[in-house]
């Protein structure tokens, strides 16, 4: 389906720790392709988009954030991303946002080409529920030179995903130069009175793993203590100026344990044992052209807490005398490698063909369980299978800046080839099956008797508890194409108007075509002065996985636990329920803005709003039992609601440099309102399809505001930064249907840093320097996540004190 539109797209926005502008920065950013534009000789300055540079070296050194997504989450002031806990894979990688809307609405690209995503689909939470999204924390913070954010609508550029905004991150080029730090930190447990009251005090008594999760050991102060090693280093490569750029990252990160109402309960951050390794390479070939390639492998090992089984059943006493926490661990691998050659005709034309391929691998690993179906002769650990994405894109691009032509103009077009495939595979026996009375596999449930628990009198449960395994049954493997082509100009119409316009038109191999625009200009008033205003109309592709993935599994509420079948958009049994295809998310944006800068102060202000059309949304639990399938409800992936989403940027810096001091303060914030306008239920309950509970987690995808003052002075050797960071209040509904209310919290950065040589600095802070926490909930589990706290605002971690050494030879 062609859609034809216009676009006002932002222009220039000045990063949060805006520096005061020089000659020599300008001319280092003059031939540098900025996120946005397609124009080289555009900067940040006079660009037509809105672009936060974020220098990550410099924040990496200010603060004690060990991954990227923490990182982005205090000094992007629409981005958001927080850890989870009872939520299965997004446990073990992070749902980040852009302006409250899904993680699979923002596109990421590394140095300019698209990044593959994620094959994890997320199903619980808070953030992302029904999404896919891209694994930021799986780029290591000590390879990137900077990151650009585009906050704007971009599809009708950059092609699907873009609704929400573009990431982009540059990896670092320097040579001859080692850098890199070393950190180590731990969390405060005492959660401030949160814990079970009656107590013998509030610190953490760790979970026993040894005992799979089932008894209480030894007590601790501090928790999920973290090491993290980075380095990266760079060569110049053959007699005309290439670089090869090389980092290596480790990470080990122990679990945290914040227990619920029950105290043996598990529940709180993930363990995470990680080696990062990435390369960045340029050659020229002659003086026109260049060949480069980048790529890295992450390699991850986690380990998380699933719900707490309290026992009450024969088999579950005989081998966890009281209940257990089962843990899904898994081993995460993304693959990446791209590769191109650029060049510059004599006319003035610059080429750039280029292949990137990308692969995640998600395997998981359920130990500290068992199927109960096999009573006492069940095994504790399960491999329970895992799910893989393979994408594919091919770009051939062409731009030519016109000098002569208005007061210049910049005419760029392309195309792109892109291949997709998602898998899912099966995992040992044992880790989905139910068993008979007689030890075997139940494939006749009319001729083979289901074991029966003596002491509950219920059906014992088949398949590893905490996480079910994958089945034959659930195995896929499909693919999908599309291609798509692109043209955009900008034009300096005269010193004070800049233009700029785009066409893209794509066409999927599996839902068919569409096409997207957009129309941007900027306008200088005064040399102080600038206007800005987008509209623009952009898509997101429904993922692979959204379409094809499938599952049984138990879900926990208030009422007990019930099976329930998530069945893939293009079965019988989703059809069956008036279900319909799966087809694009289409979008509306438009933002209307002001910059402003008077010497060593500098403020941007920016509204925007972004109606989103057929939002795939993951449904409610229908009653299924009637449908003899051995599970008691059904679940699905629906083009489901309409939303509207309004919302404001802005940004106040300023920096100044008195004698030998230099001080800075940056107010950045974001205020953002979603409504759901329509629910596409058709013939279905909408309580049921996507009732109360299900809104409240989509309107709670971000803060409705986020504001962050970040205040910092340097002199000589010493550093030090203050960091405010306050949350509006979130609303859920819980398994009860009553409202969570989390009611706006206030979270303190502190940092210090010390020069010992040239070569070493010392940094000490804390994140969350006064430990608090979300408001704690009722007792009764009934939050997502069955503790005292959903996923919401700053975490449920508390205080995280660290220290880092710093280096530069």
């Amino acid at each position: 389906m062609k859609k034809y539109s216009l676009f006002l797209l932002l222009i220039n926005f000045t990063y949060l720790f805006a520096q005061e502008k020089t000659n020599t920065d300008a001319k280092e950013l003059k031939e540098v392709q900025i996120v946005g534009s397609r124009n080289t000789k555009r900067t940040v300055v006079n660009s037509a988009v809105p672009i936060d540079i974020i220098n990550v070296k410099d924040v990496t050194t200010q603060s004690g954030k060990l991954e990227i997504n923490e990182l982005l989450q205090y000094v992007a002031p629409s981005f958001n991303a927080s850890k989870q806990s009872g939520s299965d894979g997004a446990d073990h990688v992070d749902p980040a946002s852009l302006r409250g809307m899904g993680p699979d609405q923002t596109l990421v690209l590394i140095n300019g080409k698209r990044r593959h995503q994620s094959s994890l689909i997320n199903l619980f939470g808070t953030r992302g529920r029904g999404n896919t999204g891209t694994d930021l924390n799986a780029i290591p913070a000590s390879a990137i030179k900077r990151i650009e954010i585009l906050r704007d609508g971009a599809a009708a550029q950059y092609g699907s995903d873009a609704i929400a905004g573009v990431i982009n991150i540059v990896l670092n080029d320097n040579v001859n130069e080692l850098t890199g730090a070393v950190t180590y930190g731990a969390f405060n447990t005492n959660a401030q009175g949160n814990f079970l009251p009656g107590t013998a005090n509030t610190k953490n008594n760790f979970l026993d793993e040894n005992s799979f999760g089932n008894t209480l050991g030894q007590q601790r102060n501090f928790d999920g203590q973290s090491l993290k090693v980075g380095a990266n280093y760079g060569v110049t490569v053959g007699k005309k100026g290439g670089t090869a750029n090389f980092t290596a990252e480790y990470l080990n990160k122990e679990k945290t344990l914040r227990p619920g109402y029950d105290f043996r309960k598990g529940f709180g951050e993930a363990a995470i044992q990680g080696l990062n390794l990435f390369g960045n390479l340029n050659l020229p070939i002659s003086d026109r052209t260049e060949f480069y390639a980048f790529g890295g492998r992450n390699f991850r090992d986690t380990d998380a807490y699933a719900f707490t089984r309290n026992g009450g059943e024969r088999v579950v006493e005989s081998i966890f005398p009281g209940g257990y926490t089962p843990r899904i661990t898994s081993e995460i691998v993304d693959n990446s490698i791209a590769a191109g050659i650029r060049t510059k005709t004599a006319s003035g034309w610059k080429i750039d063909l280029s292949n990137t391929f990308g692969r995640n691998l998600f395997h998981y690993y359920i130990k500290g369980t068992l199927n109960a179906s096999l009573a006492g002769n069940s095994p504790t650990e399960f491999d329970a299978g895992g799910h893989s994405l393979n994408q594919n894109t091919t770009n051939l691009d062409f731009s030519k800046n016109y000098e002569s032509v208005l007061n210049g103009m910049n005419l760029a077009f392309g195309a792109e080839f892109r291949t997709e495939q998602f898998s899912i595979f099966a995992g040992e026996e044992g880790s989905y099956s139910t068993y008979d009375v007689a030890g075997r596999p139940i494939t006749n449930p009319t001729t083979q008797t289901a074991p029966i628990d003596p002491i509950s009198g219920e059906l014992r449960p088949g398949g590893s508890q905490g996480f079910p395994g994958y089945s034959p049954a659930n195995e896929v493997k499909k693919n999908r194409s599309n291609v798509s082509l692109y043209t955009d100009a900008e034009f300096d119409v005269t010193k004070s108007l800049l233009v700029s316009t785009a066409v893209r038109f794509e066409n999927y191999s599996d839902f068919g075509s569409t096409s997207n625009g957009k129309l941007a200009a900027r306008l200088k008033a005064t040399d102080n002065i600038n206007f800005r205003g987008s509209l623009s109309t952009g898509f997101r592709a429904p993922s692979l996985a959204q379409v094809y993935y499938n599952l049984r599994f138990t879900n926990f509420n208030s009422g007990g636990a019930t099976e329930v079948l998530l069945s893939p958009n293009n079965s019988p049994v989703t059809q069956a329920f008036g279900i319909n295809k799966l087809n694009e998310e289409k979008a509306v944006n438009g933002s209307l803005g002001v910059t402003a800068s008077f010497g060593a102060f500098t403020a941007t202000v920016d509204g925007y709003f972004i109606n989103v059309q057929d939002r795939i949304v993951l449904t409610g639990y229908f009653d299924a039992s009637a449908l003899n399938l051995g599970v008691s409800e059904a679940q699905f992936f629906s083009n489901g609601v309409d939303t509207k989403t309004a919302g404001v940027d802005l940004v106040f810096a300023w920096k100044k440099t008195i004698g030998d001091a230099k001080f800075g303060a940056t107010l950045v914030g974001n205020i953002n309102n979603m409504e759901i306008s329509n629910v596409k239920n058709g013939s279905l309950d909408e309580g049921t399809f996507f009732g109360k509970r299900e809104k409240a987690f989509l309107l709670a995808s971000a803060p409705q505001s986020k504001f962050g003052l970040n205040l910092n002075y340097s002199k000589n050797k010493f550093d030090a930064g203050l960091a405010f960071t306050n949350f509006s209040k979130i609303v859920l509904v819980d398994y009860a249907d009553e409202d969570d209310v989390y009611t706006a919290k206030t979270v303190t950065d502190l940092t210090f840093g010390y020069k010992l040589s040239k070569q070493l600095k010392l940094s000490v802070g804390s994140n969350n320097l006064f430990n608090i926490y979300p408001d704690q909930q009722d007792e009764q589990g009934n939050t997502e996540a069955g503790g005292y706290w959903d996923s919401v605002q700053m975490g449920f971690s508390g205080a995280y004190y660290y220290a880092r050494l710093g280096f530069t030879f």
